[in-house]
């Protein structure tokens, strides 16, 4: 999830670790955009908070045109396993971030919860699936995670920059952004991801043939402006909050 204000420090990152055109095709085969994406420990930085593990650039999938409408949800080709009932995931959160990110945690923990799905979430000190800890000094993301595994378990890790959120950045504001990177951990792309213009502003993109790794989540809108309240667009303006609207329950209640 990126913020505005942070568009010139990713840029900067970009100049110094420039990816080779190998990677850069392989991400687009991934049906991720390229634009400003960035080298990070383990992998590549794409779409502003999205980690593609270097497992994950060695692929080689198969095409598919799956983009429906500018404006829809999306999720990966690998989900979190629920088994035959439900399944709670453990969250974490390192004493490397300050308490109110504690309060949000909780907070994104009962948005979730409340939906009433088969995935269930509770914050833990120990044992976790999930742990939110703080970004690398330098990070030019309000916060980045992954996707989940083959092996059907959540991305294990959220990366949080408290440096440029500060300590106490509003427990709605922080909510938001730290669900919308579980989101990614439980298999959802970006609501925009065809056209990030629509939240980050900008010259309208298309990526144009994905992978399997964005499919079209049926009952979410198709239309151009159709959901501009989304829990998962790609970027958030400062203090904004975005609880579930009707189109990302639709989503979550479809997938979990």
């Amino acid at each position: 999830m990126v913020a505005f204000s942070s568009c010139s420090k990713k840029e900067e990152v970009l100049a110094k670790d420039q990816l080779s055109t190998e990677t850069l095709s392989q991400i687009q085969k991934l049906g991720f955009s390229t634009h400003n994406a960035t080298k990070v420990d383990g992998g590549v930085l794409v779409e502003g908070d999205i980690l593609l593990k270097n497992e994950d650039l060695q692929g080689n999938p198969e095409y598919k045109m799956l983009r429906v409408g500018d404006e829809e949800q999306y999720r990966t080709n690998n989900l979190v396993s629920v088994g035959s009932t439900a399944r709670t995931i453990n969250i974490a959160v390192s004493s490397t971030l300050p308490s109110a990110y504690v309060t949000a945690t909780d907070e994104l923990i009962r948005r979730y919860n409340a939906e009433n799905l088969r995935l269930r979430f509770r914050r833990v000190t120990s044992g976790a699936n999930i742990t939110l800890t703080k970004a690398p000094s330098g990070a030019g993301y309000l916060a980045s995670a992954g996707f989940p595994t083959s092996a059907g378990n959540p991305h294990s890790q959220v990366l949080v920059n408290s440096t440029y959120l500060g300590s106490n950045p509003g427990t709605n504001y922080l909510a938001t952004i730290l669900a919308h990177e579980v989101g990614h951990c439980i298999g959802f792309r970006h609501t925009d991801y065809a056209n990030r213009a629509y939240s980050c502003g900008g010259a309208y993109t298309n990526e144009g043939a994905s992978t399997v790794g964005a499919v079209h989540i049926p009952g979410t809108p198709t239309a151009y402006n159709g959901d501009a309240t989304s829990w998962m667009l790609a970027c958030i303006g400062t203090g904004a909050n975005r609880p579930f609207n009707t189109n990302d329950r639709t989503a979550l209640n479809y997938l979990y």
